[in-house]
Formats: C-alpha cells, structure tokens, sequence
C-alpha cells in the first residue's frame, strides 16, 4: 500500500467471493447451479454456508442440520460436509488471480483481499474492477464482488452493496455514488467493518443508527469514549486513510475446539486431539502477530446425555514468556491433559483457549530466559508458509497423530478435486 500522506488519490478495493463455499462445490458440480445448496459445520452439526437458493427458503445460517433436514429432503437441497482442502485451495486460486491485475494485494481472509488500485485513472477505474470480477470467474469459477472506495472502510461499504443489491457488473464504486450520504444513510452501524456487537448496542444507545451517524459523530469525544480504533473509523468513513487492518483490535481469546467423530475414552487420543488446537491456535495467533500468555485446555462428555453424568475439566497454564510457538502450546495441552484425564469417561469434545494475548512486539523477557525467540522466529513462519503454499497439514507436529480415529464426522464431503490425485475429475 502507499503511504498514508501520499498525494496520489487512494483507490482501495475489496474483493470477497459470493458464497464461497458453496461456490468452491458448484464448480465443480455444475448441475447444482440453481439448486438450493448448504454446506455443514464440523460433524455435520450445523448449516455454515448457503446458496442464494437456500437462504431464500428462510433456513437460517448456523441452523442445526437435524432440524430441518426433513424440509431439506423435501426441497431436493444439496447439504455436503465442509471439504476445507478444496476451500484452501481454491481460494489460494483466486488469490493468485487478483495479484496479477493488483500486484498489491492483501489478503484479509479465505474469501476476502484488499487490493490497492491506486493510480488508476478515475474514467476507467470501474472497468478494471469489472475485468478483475470477470477473469477471476473466468480463471476460477468463483464469482466474487468488489467494493472501491478512497479507504479500506468505505470499501468495505462498497462491497456489501455491491453483494446485497446485485449491482451490474459486481462492482460498486463509491465514489461514483451521486451522494454519499445517501449511501451511508442506508447501511446500519452494526455492518460497519470493525464494530461489533456491544459497540453497536452502545452506539445505538447514543441514536448512532448509521454510518452516517457515525461519520457525523465527534471523532475525539468518541475516542475518549471507546478507543482510537473508533475514531480512526470515523475519519475514515470521511474519506481519510489511517486504518490498517491490524488497527482493528486483534482477537483477545482464541479457541480452537472441535466435538469428535465419536466418543473418546484413551488419554492419547485426547492429547493428540488438544495438540492439534493448539498448532490451529497457535496459527491464528501468529495471523495477528500476537502472543500468548496462558492457554487453558478443557474437557468434557457430553452436555446433553441423560444416561450420564455430566463432566467438565479444565487446566490453566501460565508462560513465564509469552509465546505463539506452537511446541510450547502442544506441550502445555499435553500437560494439560495429564492433570485432568479422568479414566472411564466419553468424552465428546475437547479445546483450547489462548487468552492474555499480546503484540509479538511487546513481548517481555524475564532475566532467566533461555533465547529459543530466534529460532523459534524462523521455524514458526516458514511451518505456516509451507502449509499455505502447498496445502494444510502439508507439515504437521507428530503429537497430533497421523490416524485420527477421533476425528470430526464429515459423511457428505465431497472429493479434494484439487489436492489429491486419485480424486482429480476425470475428463472425458
């Protein structure tokens, strides 16, 4: 990106595929086109993804497949489990297109990159963007949205428009809007890019509704108030850069917890489950740039079987550094572990929690470290590089296990058409 004082006018977009998911199985199953398709969470406990088809039927996302699956049934739906190697793969695809029309790409998850399209000409600015939209369908099969705007969070704005009301070409240039306020006016301050839940009720208290309320509020009463982080996203909804993706507040917990294929009863299983959280935590820790001071580990059968007695541990580990090396966190959940294993239970689900987490920047030593940081600082990134070049779990930890008879449940997945050769489309 160019710096944020530079005179050039910016011109920043963002591209977020259209229901990726279900986007990555239509391609290749093409007859599912206009067929109302869902896709499951893990055990294929909830809907996490639907087609335009579905949603229309009013099944809600996050909705419980066993719920509706008479109604599903009924309406011929195409309900598969999550393939995440397809998804991964696809969307490094996709990624790959953008970056040859804007060299200057950031990606800012699976299915969503900024990229900084500043010194186009303003006449054919929309153009380009409507080429962008058009060569990655075409290169993909993914069709994607784009939302331009003079900063991230009114390109943000610009792509949920572009999205909601189907906009011609999938591409809503902000600036070309015959009145800004017009559009600000019509978008809650709840979808605004940043604000979350409680910030929302907040300001919904003080009768900030919209985006524009928000951009006519006072920028410095409104830091005093919440952070800096709010009032950057007021200078920028008036049109003035100074918003970074990690200004917006990096996540202060993470968890890494999934509920197992069928039911556990062996230590090693547990600890080869709670092994594998912690290098998925220790991952999106590292996204951020963060560290982590403590990490809880918990067990627990299951919440809802009368036949048995409901049990619940946890473990909590404090670091005398903090750390985002996922050695360091697979051998506090296996330690984890070992204190609270209780012999003879089912168990149902484990996870981890990182919490009292910090910038990688800030990270204070104690006078008896021993300095592992260097190589840790090495191995770490170059792990996660290769997992995303080439696939996840390309490299993995031996303390997660190779068999997995504990894992998810996932009866409807569909083949990894692009990650595996025995599954690659045959062509006929």
């Amino acid at each position: 990106m160019l710096p944020v004082n530079s005179d050039i006018p910016r011109r920043i977009a963002l591209v977020d595929c259209n229901n990726f998911y279900v986007s990555c199985e239509r391609v290749f199953h093409p007859a599912w086109n206009n067929r109302p398709v869902g896709v499951l969470s893990n055990n294929d406990g909830c809907i996490i993804a639907r087609s335009n088809e579905l949603k229309a039927t009013g099944i809600p996302m996050g909705a419980p497949y066993f719920k509706h699956k008479k109604q599903l049934e009924a309406m011929k739906a195409v309900i598969v489990s999550s393939n995440y190697a397809l998804y991964g793969d696809m969307s490094a695809r996709v990624m790959d297109t953008l970056g040859q029309y804007a060299p200057d790409t950031e990606v800012y998850s699976i299915d969503e990159a900024w990229l900084d399209l500043t010194g186009v000409r303003s006449e054919v600015l929309d153009a380009l963007g409507r080429k962008i939209v058009m060569k990655t369908y075409q290169n993909t099969g993914i069709p994607v949205s784009m939302g331009i705007g003079p900063t991230k969070t009114l390109a943000k704005i610009a792509n949920r428009i572009s999205k909601k009301y189907d906009i011609p070409g999938r591409v809503f240039n902000i600036s070309s809007a015959g009145s800004l306020e017009a559009v600000l006016v019509s978008v809650a301050v709840a979808d605004i890019w940043g604000i979350g839940r409680r910030w929302a009720e907040k300001l919904n208290k003080q009768r900030i509704y919209t985006a524009l309320d928000l951009r006519n509020a006072d920028p410095d009463h409104m830091r005093a108030r919440y952070s800096v982080v709010m009032q950057r996203l007021i200078m920028e909804l008036r049109g003035t850069i100074c918003l970074n993706k990690e200004d917006i507040a990096p996540k202060k917990q993470i968890i890494a917890s999934r509920s197992f294929g069928q039911r556990v009863t062996c230590k090693q299983a547990l600890i080869e489950a709670t092994a594998l959280h912690a290098t998925r935590a220790g991952e999106k820790l590292r996204v951020q740039h963060s560290a982590c001071g403590a990490l809880q580990v918990t067990i627990q059968n299951g919440k809802h079987n009368t036949r048995e007695s409901y049990f619940s541990r946890s473990w909590t580990i404090r670091f005398p550094v903090a750390t985002a090396d996922t050695r360091e966190l697979i051998a506090a959940a296996s330690n984890g572990i070992e204190k609270i294993f209780k012999p003879g239970v089912r168990y149902a689900k484990a996870g981890v929690m990182l919490f009292d987490i910090v910038s990688d920047s800030q990270i204070q030593g104690t006078l008896f470290d021993t300095d592992n940081n260097p190589v840790s600082s090495r191995l770490m990134p170059t792990i996660d590089r290769i997992n995303h070049q080439f696939g996840n779990h390309t490299l993995f930890f031996a303390a997660e296990g190779v068999h997995k008879t504990w894992a998810m449940q996932r009866s409807r997945m569909t083949r990894a058409f692009t990650t595996k050769w025995s599954e690659i489309p045959p062509v006929r």
